[in-house]
């Protein structure tokens, strides 16, 4: 089971994942790191404060599911289930290299701990749908949480499964949506607009919640809210800032998926320490 922390254990395990999401994304040479960072905050909540789940069974038949729809977001994935001991963090520098368990987007054969393989936006969010519609006539305990981009939510896939959830009251399943605005070739609003992305989740009949998703307070409460309430589906839409704590790289679809260089990766670094010792 994942153990409780409290709020500033969880924002200082984010800083730390930031710069190690950016270490091996440059030692990759590819990767995207610009999602990476709007997600983590997240999936730092989700896996330390929330998640039920053995990561040394990861079969575990009762363990919670999560499914990274967003898939190009892998980094910040793998350095939190490095850390929760999914497997050795050495395997981190070897992401997208031949032969590793790492790969550019998550691989469910190869990787401890990745229940949906993921890359083709929209399709895990209908993987997601299926594992909790199978605990609901299983009559398993779990619950099922996708972490779906925003730019994701233009994808026709994505309203047919909202519809379909509600309509089995699927109230153990949570979609957290990173609504970071900017999706790879530049603003959501300007390719296909979402808003009001909220209002579209409630008129298909899901419980929502509006959060600023670097609000580690924020993040928790709307994880209990989920948890607690029944019924519905629950939606969380999370306001995030594409490339979270690096100054050159908040908002900028030109790091969607471009690794940053070393020098980068220097000025980078040396922000969010700054952030951290502040």
């Amino acid at each position: 089971m994942s153990p409780q922390e409290d709020l500033s254990a969880l924002q200082s395990r984010a800083r730390d994942f930031r710069k190690t999401i950016l270490k091996i994304i440059t030692r990759a040479g590819s990767g995207h790191p610009g999602g990476s960072l709007s997600v983590i905050d997240l999936l730092t909540a989700l896996y330390f404060d929330k998640l039920r789940h053995n990561p040394k069974d990861p079969e575990w038949p009762d363990r919670d599911r999560v499914v990274l729809s967003k898939g190009h977001a892998c980094p910040a994935w793998y350095v939190v289930l490095a850390e929760c001991g999914y497997f050795d963090p050495g395997h981190l520098w070897t992401m997208r290299q031949m032969g590793s368990i790492l790969q550019g987007h998550p691989d469910m054969i190869r990787t401890p701990g990745v229940d949906m393989s993921t890359g083709s936006l929209g399709m895990g969010f209908s993987a997601a749908i299926g594992m909790a519609l199978a605990s609901k006539q299983d009559a398993r305990p779990y619950r099922v949480y996708a972490v779906l981009g925003d730019g994701e939510c233009q994808e026709g896939s994505v309203w047919e499964g909202a519809m379909f959830a509600a309509h089995y009251g699927l109230d153990n399943l949570v979609a957290i949506v990173d609504r970071n605005g900017v999706q790879q070739t530049g603003r959501t609003e300007e390719r296909i607009r979402l808003d009001p992305l909220a209002d579209k989740w409630r008129a298909f009949n899901w419980d929502v919640a509006e959060i600023d998703g670097h609000d580690m307070g924020a993040i928790v409460s709307a994880l209990d809210r989920a948890a607690a309430a029944s019924g519905r589906p629950h939606a969380i839409i999370a306001r995030t800032v594409k490339g979270k704590g690096v100054s050159f790289a908040e908002g900028a679809s030109g790091y969607h998926g471009k690794a940053l260089t070393e020098d980068e990766l220097v000025r980078a670094l040396a922000e969010l320490d700054g952030e951290t010792r502040g």
